[in-house]
C-alpha cells in the first residue's frame, strides 16, 4: 500500500464514507424520476412527439454513458473523492437549467444531470472497492437503496410539486436544492483526501468477463430506464389519471428499496450470484409480462414485481465487478466499461420505445423491447456465474 493510499484510509473512516455515499446516492436517480410523471404536460406545453419527448430520457442516460466511459480518467487525475462530489455539482446545475421551460434547456439540462449521474457512478464504485472492500455487495446494495429512495420521493411527488410551484419546470428544477447540500457535505467531508494523480486503468475492452458485465448491465439498464420513462404514460394510455400513474410509478421505485439492500447482500453471504441474479430477473419478467398481457388486472403486483427485479439486478452487476477487481482502479475501469455500454444501450431503449409507440399507435412492441433486454440478462447471469 503507497503512502498516499495508507492516508487517505486513515483520514476517511469506513462510517464517514458509507454516511457520504448515501448522501450523493439520493441523487443520482431524483432527477431523472421526476421527469416521466411530468411527459405528458412536457408534451402538452412544448408541442412535442412521444419520440421527442422520450429523447429527453434518452439524451439523459446517452450522456450518463459518456460520464461513465470517462470516470474513471477523471478520477485517478484528480481523485475519485474530489470528482464524485463535483459530479453531483453537475446534477444541481443540470437541475437548475430544467428550470427554464424550453426545449434547448431542458435537453442541455438533462445532459448534464446525466453526464454528473454517469461519473459519481463510476466514482462510487472505485470509492467502495478502495474503503469498503469487505462488504462490496452490501454497500452497493445500500447506495443503490439511497438512489431509489431518490426515485421514490421525486416520482411520487412531481406532479404535486408541478401544481404546487406552477409549472413542470419549476418541480424538475427542485431537485438541485438536495444536490448542492449533499455536494457540500462530502465536499466537507472528504477535504483532506486528496489523491496524488495516477495513470487511469485502461477501459477493458478485451477482458471476457468485462463484457459479459456491459452485457449484463446494459439489459438491467435498458430495464430500468425503459419503465422508469414508460410505465406513467403507459398507465395513462389506459385511461389513469397523471397524478395516479405517478404514483403508480413511486410504487415501482419504491419496490426497488429492499431488493436492492437484500438480494446482492443474500448473493454475497454465501456467493450464490447466479441463483439470487435468476430470483431478482425471474421477478422483473413476471412482471412486465403481467403489465403487458393484464394491465388492469394488478396493475400495482406487476409493478411491485418489476421493482423488485429492477432493484436488485443493478447492484447485482456491479457487485460482481467489485468481486472480480484487484483494486479500486481496476473497479472503476471494470465499472466504468460495464456502466457507459450500459447506459448507452439503456439510452437507446426510451427513444426506441418512444418511436415504436408512435409508428404502431401502441405500447406491445415497446414493451416487447424490454423482454428481449431480459433474455439478454439471462445469458450473461448464467456466464457471470461461472466466472465468479
Amino acid at each position: 500500500m503507497s503512502a498516499t493510499t495508507a492516508e487517505r484510509k486513515s483520514v476517511l473512516r469506513p462510517v464517514v464514507v458509507l454516511l457520504g455515499l448515501l448522501a450523493l446516492s439520493l441523487n443520482l436517480r431524483a432527477a431523472l424520476s421526476g421527469y416521466p410523471p411530468l411527459l405528458e404536460a412536457v408534451r402538452a406545453e412544448l408541442g412535442l412527439s412521444a419520440g421527442a419527448a422520450g429523447l429527453v430520457q434518452a439524451a439523459a442516460v446517452l450522456s450518463m454513458a459518456a460520464g461513465s466511459f470517462a470516470g474513471a480518467a477523471l478520477g485517478n487525475r484528480f481523485g475519485r473523492e474530489r470528482v464524485a462530489g463535483a459530479a453531483v455539482g453537475l446534477v444541481a446545475a443540470g437541475s437548475l437549467a430544467r428550470g427554464v421551460p424550453v426545449v434547448a434547456t431542458l435537453i442541455g439540462g438533462s445532459l448534464l444531470v446525466g453526464f454528473g449521474i454517469g461519473v459519481a457512478g463510476v466514482m462510487l464504485a472505485g470509492i467502495v472497492k478502495e474503503h469498503l472492500a469487505a462488504r462490496a455487495g452490501a454497500v452497493t446494495g445500500g447506495y443503490v437503496v439511497a438512489m431509489g429512495l431518490g426515485a421514490t420521493v421525486s416520482s411520487a411527488a412531481a406532479v404535486p410539486l408541478a401544481a404546487l410551484l406552477g409549472g413542470w419546470s419549476l418541480s424538475l428544477a427542485v431537485w438541485a436544492c438536495p444536490a448542492i447540500v449533499a455536494a457540500g457535505a462530502w465536499a466537507g467531508l472528504t477535504r483532506r483526501a486528496v489523491a496524488a494523480p495516477s495513470p487511469a486503468a485502461p477501459l477493458p475492452w478485451r477482458s471476457g468477463f468485462a463484457r459479459l458485465a456491459a452485457s449484463h448491465q446494459a439489459a438491467a439498464s435498458l430495464m430500468v430506464y425503459g419503465w422508469m420513462t414508460w410505465l406513467s404514460p403507459y398507465y395513462q394510455s389506459h385511461g389513469w389519471s397523471p397524478g395516479s400513474a405517478g404514483l403508480l410509478l413511486a410504487v415501482w421505485a419504491a419496490a426497488q428499496l429492499p431488493s436492492a439492500l437484500l438480494i446482492p447482500a443474500l448473493a454475497e453471504r454465501r456467493r450464490r450470484w447466479r441463483f439470487w441474479s435468476a430470483v431478482a430477473l425471474s421477478s422483473g419478467v413476471t412482471g412486465t409480462l403481467g403489465a403487458l398481457l393484464l394491465p388492469g388486472l394488478a396493475p400495482w403486483l406487476w409493478a411491485t414485481l418489476i421493482g423488485v427485479g429492477s432493484g436488485a439486478g443493478f447492484p447485482l452487476g456491479l457487485a460482481a465487478v467489485a468481486w472480480r477487481s484487484p483494486d479500486g482502479a481496476a473497479s472503476a475501469a471494470t465499472s466504468g466499461f460495464a456502466l457507459g455500454v450500459g447506459y448507452t444501450v439503456a439510452g437507446l431503449g426510451p427513444l426506441l420505445m418512444g418511436l415504436l409507440v408512435d409508428l404502431t399507435g401502441g405500447f406491445p412492441a415497446a414493451i416487447a423491447v424490454l423482454l428481449a433486454a431480459a433474455a439478454v440478462q439471462a445469458y450473461a447471469i448464467v456466464r457471470i456465474g461461472e466466472r465468479l
